[in-house]
């Protein structure tokens, strides 16, 4: 698998609520831990485009609701920068449930898929309407 540049801006630290972005049946989802985080004593995990974390869900269907998943990070509206030296953002922060293996648990993904995240899980890439 390749990775992440390693200056990448993680902009979603534990707490974060944000879209379900597939067909699972899950709507909102917050951010419980960051899955191969190393970080420092004393400073909050986050996770950036293309991590995969741990998740509660907040809204959705009964049977989905207050379920604990796992989720990979495909949009994140702060500001990163790629290897070829541009600065990417898009207007939402939007996650789509996956197994723990990193198979979509949904059929399609609604909107777009960031680069990174459809290069480090080939099976949202090959679920994904659009990659930018």
């Amino acid at each position: 698998m390749k990775g992440i540049a390693g200056r990448q801006q993680r902009g979603l630290p534990l707490g974060a609520t944000m879209p379900c972005a597939d067909n699972s049946g899950a709507k909102i989802i917050s951010l419980i831990d960051v899955k191969a985080y190393h970080g420092v004593a004393r400073r909050i995990p986050a996770a950036g485009v293309g991590d995969m974390f741990v998740a509660s869900v907040k809204k959705g269907t009964p049977e989905m609701r207050s379920k604990i998943v796992y989720a990979v990070v495909i949009r994140q509206k702060r500001p990163y920068r790629r290897p070829d030296g541009t600065m990417m953002r898009f207007e939402d922060n939007a996650a789509v449930l996956v197994t723990p293996e990193g198979e979509v648990r949904g059929s399609e993904i609604k909107g777009s898929v960031s680069r990174e995240a459809a290069e480090r899980w080939p099976r949202i890439a090959s679920v994904a309407s659009s990659i930018i």
